[in-house]
């Protein structure tokens, strides 16, 4: 069974305060899993999250004056 983290666990995790995660289950902009009253995160759904949204730097070209 794949590891389940809290809400603090996850804004812990990603560097942010507990409004963050709960803002993005709130949006439904990452999967979450209710169990009873609690609602936990499967871990595999971070790292989809930060690889989904990670910006990969381009090279930056020269304009030549003319």
């Amino acid at each position: 069974m794949e590891r389940l983290l809290t809400v603090d666990q996850v804004a812990e995790l990603l560097g942010t305060t507990v409004r963050f995660p709960r803002r993005l289950i709130e949006e439904r902009r990452i999967e979450y899993v209710k169990v009873g009253r609690h609602v936990r995160i499967p871990e595999r759904a971070i790292v989809e999250y930060v690889e989904a949204n990670t910006v990969v730097p381009t090279a930056r070209q020269l304009r030549s004056v003319a």
